[in-house]
């Protein structure tokens, strides 16, 4: 006899309401989730699908009314909680659109749990389009079936985030200079943490001074090669989450 096969499937439709969620309520859809559901896979009442709010968790849901503009839901059951999120802050300057496109998207199926655009010295963008990005972000946990997004913080001055940096939380950053191997500083960190990657063209002097003067700051090196500022904070995520994150752990499905 066969495996029977799971239920539901992980082929449903996944989407994130901005509304707490709750078995037996309903839930309307405007817009663009709308047109989504009901002309891009022209669900009928009946079709069911998966929706996460990002503070309850993710649930199965049915189609109950599906009109031209709007299409309402019914909530069947909690199919699971909130993931618990590893504590990392992922704080980058901002780049170009593709670069920090690619760089939020990614670092939203890596599991960061907080994203920090910080202006230094040789930031070249001035402008960061955060609805833009929190759309990115919110379309990677979709499709990477995360139930919690990444807070997404308005840009901040370098200056001003050295301030008023928590005491308790370790600030790794990226030292073009060099550095302990990030790799052995993410194993024995834990707890806690941030990763600093400058802009493009690096910190200046008076700002790896200054970051380094905090006492929670340890300057790592990323290896031997010079890599591009996105890739860079992508890959030191992946280096942390595979030392002191949660790629260690069973999947829960």
């Amino acid at each position: 006899m066969g495996a029977t096969p799971a239920w539901p499937p992980s082929s449903l439709p996944r989407l994130f309401v901005a509304a707490p969620l709750a078995a037996g309520t309903a839930v309307t859809l405007d817009g663009a989730p709308a047109n989504y559901l009901g002309k891009v896979l022209r669900l009928a009442p009946g079709a069911q699908l998966k929706l996460f709010d990002d503070v309850t968790g993710e649930w199965l849901a049915e189609i109950a009314e599906a009109g031209k503009r709007r299409v309402t839901l019914t909530i069947v059951e909690q199919l699971r909680p909130r993931e618990p999120v590893p504590d990392l802050w992922l704080l980058f300057a901002p780049l170009k659109r593709d670069p920090i496109d690619w760089l939020v998207e990614k670092a939203t199926e890596l599991g960061v749990a907080r994203l920090l655009p910080v202006v230094t010295r040789r930031t070249i963008v001035d402008r960061v389009n955060l609805d833009r990005l929190r759309a990115n972000s919110i379309e990677a946990a979709e499709q990477c079936e995360r139930t919690a997004l990444p807070f997404l913080d308005a840009p901040e001055k370098l200056t001003t985030m050295l301030r008023a940096w928590p005491a308790d939380r370790i600030l790794f950053f990226a030292d073009e200079t060099g550095g302990e191997p990030f790799a052995t500083a993410a194993a024995a960190g834990g707890g806690r943490a941030a990763i600093l990657i400058g802009p493009e063209g690096g910190f200046t002097d008076e700002e790896r001074s200054a970051i380094r003067a905090l006492p929670q700051a340890r300057g790592v090196a990323l290896g031997p090669r010079i890599l591009r500022a996105e890739t860079a904070a992508l890959a030191a995520a992946a280096v942390w989450m595979a030392a002191a994150g949660d790629w260690t752990a069973s999947p829960t499905r």
